[in-house]
């Protein structure tokens, strides 16, 4: 009877102590528990940050905002260009004045120099000939955004949302679990990221905030095969309007500077699916950058769009 209490409480003492030694996380609103090393069969294990709302209570329910990039979400000190989303300012705030539903937030650490193969969508990729395969390795490589062969990897990191962290998010507290309060979000890669999970797993993702999608998976536009690859998928895979959001944006300078035509091509692909005001958003922010200061200022725009009642 003993041992069976143990093996029953075993878990319960690893997350205690997973939590009680991981580092504190500076917020405005709210607190983050931090997961570190987070295990996983399908990719490189890596930190969690769980943001949770002032007031967080077993009593409520809560929906669950999932968004990649987690180290760049809270505090712009540990961050490695001192910027980030703030989203537990900005989540905090739209909380308090009744803007959004109740929510926590899930923020999943990128792997580094496996982020890029992590957050290329794989299936699209294999669309592609040799010949354009090394094209696009040889661009990451002068970019330094990998170390060998490009090979996304995309697949497996959503397994391991799906089917590992989900089911243990949905176990550790009190969220809805449905469709309805499951979202994702990121930013460039990020964002490409993000539109691949709720195309893969329509089931689990209710909403999906895109801002400043990396279109172009690699650094040019001239014969870049991949935003026709990207776009194709789109509008074969786009999940149905009538129980999905979805929201994009771009501004127009740095990296930025290469989206606004392709997002309009998507927009165009979206419509034509059937997606309306209702459940669909496309912004565009004239001399807005690529980065997390422009990406902070409009957050506000997607959460209020996914979130609301």
């Amino acid at each position: 009877m003993l041992f069976q209490m143990t093996k029953k409480l075993f878990p319960l003492l690893l997350l205690i102590i997973t939590m009680t030694n991981a580092q504190e996380v500076k917020v405005s609103s709210g607190k983050v528990e931090r997961f570190e090393n987070f295990k996983s069969k399908y990719v490189d294990a890596r930190n969690i940050d769980v943001w949770l709302p002032d007031g967080y209570s077993n009593n409520q329910k809560y929906a669950v905002l999932y968004m990649h990039d987690g180290q760049m979400l809270y505090d712009a000190e540990s961050a490695w260009n001192k910027q980030s989303w703030e989203i537990d300012e900005i989540a905090g705030t739209l909380l308090s004045e009744n803007k959004i539903r109740n929510c926590i937030v899930v923020g999943i650490w990128n792997n580094g120099q496996k982020r890029h193969q992590e957050y290329f969508p794989q299936k699209p990729f294999s669309k592609f000939s040799d010949a354009q395969k090394e094209f696009i390795s040889n661009d990451l490589l002068k970019k330094g955004k990998i170390n060998t062969v490009f090979n996304p990897i995309s697949d497996n990191y959503l397994q391991f949302l799906v089917t590992e962290l989900k089911p243990f998010i949905d176990q550790t507290y009190s969220v809805k679990t449905d469709q309805a309060n499951t979202f994702i979000a990121g930013s460039s890669m990020g964002g490409l990221i993000s539109m691949y999970a709720i195309c893969e797993y329509p089931r689990i993702f209710g909403g999906a905030a895109c801002l400043s999608t990396h279109w172009t998976g690699i650094y040019q536009l001239n014969d870049n095969p991949i935003p026709e690859v990207l776009l194709t998928y789109l509008k074969t895979n786009l999940p149905n309007p009538k129980n999905h959001k979805l929201y994009f944006d771009c501004g127009d300078k740095t990296l930025d500077s290469l989206y606004p035509s392709l997002q309009k091509r998507a927009d165009v692909i979206i419509q034509k699916k059937g997606y309306t005001t209702a459940n669909w958003t496309s912004q565009y922010f004239p001399g807005k950058d690529h980065t997390e200061k422009a990406w902070q200022e409009r957050l506000h725009i997607p959460l209020e769009f996914l979130l609301k009642d």
